[in-house]
């Protein structure tokens, strides 16, 4: 289990570390113009089109943007402000939310609905229950009380025990 835990981001990690290396060792790529305005991503909506963004684009912009950030912070256009924060911060990779809108509503009708089948299940099954047996009323609770004193049961503490000022066995009102 732990092997796939550790396998899982790396195997997401590696085409962005190929493509670096690629970068990096290959000279001609730095050298030659055409690749690198081909490959030049507006930066205008870059919170719209991240997601549909492939692995290479996005380095692309995050790239074009560590360009663009050497400069004075005072020349940059508010797209280009917007671009550097969401690539930086935006909700997307480890920043993506757990859970997809609409999650709370829909724990809160489900333990709802749960709650509310429990209490049909449960009336339904009192309403089916016999109903209690005829022992169970005051009048033979103190009955119960008087057997009690009677026999003398549990003298030490009890019902029969001395001074005594307790229901003893009787539970009704």
């Amino acid at each position: 289990m732990q092997a796939l835990r550790l396998a899982r981001p790396r195997a997401s990690l590696r085409p962005l570390s190929r493509s670096i290396a690629a970068t990096a060792s290959a000279p001609h790529a730095a050298a030659s113009p055409a690749s690198s305005s081909s490959s030049v991503i507006p930066l205008s909506n870059v919170e719209a089109q991240w997601e549909q963004l492939s692995a290479d684009e996005q380095l692309a912009v995050h790239q074009q943007l560590e360009e663009i950030q050497k400069k004075d912070w005072k020349t940059l256009s508010i797209d280009e402000k917007k671009a550097a924060y969401y690539v930086a911060f935006g909700p997307h990779g480890p920043r993506r939310p757990v859970d997809p809108p609409g999650t709370y509503p829909k724990i809160l009708l489900g333990t709802a609905a749960g709650i509310a089948s429990a209490g049909v299940i449960f009336y339904a099954v009192r309403s089916r229950a016999p109903p209690p047996p005829r022992t169970i009323n005051k009048e033979w609770e103190e009955a119960a009380n008087q057997r009690a004193l009677e026999q003398k049961i549990n003298p030490i503490s009890g019902v029969s025990s001395e001074g005594y000022t307790g229901k003893g066995y009787v539970t009704h009102k």
